[in-house]
């Protein structure tokens, strides 16, 4: 009895909750059509994404024009150009085709692009054209004006013509032993689809590679669709011994008579390497307690970059003392080394024997290590009582024998 009046509990918790659901998505329905009850049966509106933009007088322009349905009811619209300026070419088209209308679906958008070509002899200045476009019944007629201003032409500027090179970063930093990639967008501007021909001139002894973006491979051509566009990666690598300074990469693209340059700069910062060693190799040395024992030491700079401030820190035994001459090097050219004295002063008393002295040269963002071995000696000092001893022994030994030799 229990268990049948759960399972009709269950029964009607479940009930209830589905009432729930489909009264929501009843409530929600209704709400979406009193709203789209609410919206006119016609309104459609036409804007350009940027109805005005600055370029220099060498490049194409592209604008997208967005049409907006606001109404219930889908539009059909013829679309032209109304104005331009004398000498200019100018459409408007989707990906692939030239467009004269263009159908928008009630309560949505659609896109297409406008495009100015402006012609060679073009002077600096403002340019309009005016976008119109109208509804078949004549109802609804729009316009959109779009102003192009053409600015001088940036000195170290290349021409273009039937193909465009564009990077967002032409300016990477970094040091001697980085590798560079740049991204680069080829835009085709022909009307059918071309191969174009990569090419790289940089500083002698770079190796500069082309490749797809996301991929490995290194490509010397790059296959384009009538005005497609694919984006292509740089690949840089300076020599390891370049130094700091800015290095300038000029990028050529060819098909033909289609043709265009780009600039790109890679500033190095240098790297930083520092040697340290003995004029003979030997790591080695002999003191006495208490007596300083000199030692020659050479510090090379081995990176691309001038190496500054650099400092020397020791690591010896207790009551040890280790002192250089110089204290520190204000700066060593990249090749360039310097020589520094070392002095390795043992404790007064220390035990003879073997000690472990360590020195760290602290350059500019690097740091090198070098390691000798101490023997301590005893102090000839203690060689000369030995040696008075012996010989007193000796003496003492022979008038031993002198006096036993009388009796």
């Amino acid at each position: 009895m229990y268990g049948r009046k759960s399972g009709l509990i269950f029964l009607m918790v479940c009930f209830a909750i589905l009432g729930l659901i489909f009264s929501g998505n009843t409530v929600d329905a209704e709400a979406k059509d009193e709203e789209k009850d609410q919206k006119p049966k016609r309104f459609i509106l036409m804007a350009a994404e940027y109805p005005g933009v600055e370029v220099p007088p060498d490049e194409d322009v592209s604008i997208d024009l967005v049409f907006h349905n606001k109404g219930r009811t889908d539009e059909t619209l013829d679309v032209w150009i109304a104005q331009q300026p004398e000498a200019w070419k100018s459409r408007i088209k989707t990906y692939r085709y030239t467009v004269m209308g263009v159908h928008v679906p009630a309560d949505e958008d659609k896109t297409i692009t406008f495009e100015a070509e402006p012609p060679k002899d073009v002077k600096t200045g403002e340019y309009a054209f005016q976008i119109k476009a109208k509804t078949a019944d004549g109802k609804f007629e729009l316009s959109q004006e779009i102003t192009i201003r053409i600015r001088a032409k940036e000195e170290g500027v290349k021409d273009s013509k039937g193909v465009r090179l564009t990077t967002s970063y032409p300016v990477l930093r970094g040091p001697s032993d980085a590798i560079f990639e740049f991204s680069i967008e080829v835009d085709s501007k022909l009307d059918k689809e071309a191969v174009f021909d990569l090419f790289a001139q940089g500083p002698e002894g770079w190796d500069i590679n082309f490749k797809p973006a996301y991929e490995d491979k290194y490509i010397s051509s790059l296959r384009l669709k009538e005005n497609g566009s694919k984006t292509v990666a740089v690949v840089v690598k300076p020599t390891p011994r370049a130094k700091e300074g800015e290095y300038p990469i000029d990028i050529r693209v060819t098909s033909g008579n289609a043709k265009a340059k780009a600039r790109l700069v890679v500033l190095l910062t240098g790297t930083y390497g520092l040697e340290v060693g003995t004029p003979t190799g030997l790591l080695s040395l002999e003191a006495r307690q208490g007596k300083p024992a000199n030692m020659s030491i050479y510090v090379k700079n081995t990176g691309s970059a001038t190496n500054n401030n650099i400092r020397f820190m020791s690591f010896k035994p207790e009551n040890w003392s280790v002192e250089f001459k110089p204290e520190t090097i204000d700066a060593i050219e990249p090749g360039d080394l310097k020589q520094v004295e070392v002095a390795i002063t043992p404790y007064e008393e220390a035990l003879v024997g073997d000690y472990s002295v360590s020195v760290n040269v602290e350059g500019e963002k690097v740091s090198k290590p070098i390691e000798f071995r101490v023997t301590v000696n005893a102090s000839t000092a203690w060689g000369w009582i030995g040696i008075g001893i012996i010989i007193l022994v000796i003496f003492g030994l022979t008038g031993l024998f002198r006096w036993l030799g009388r009796r």
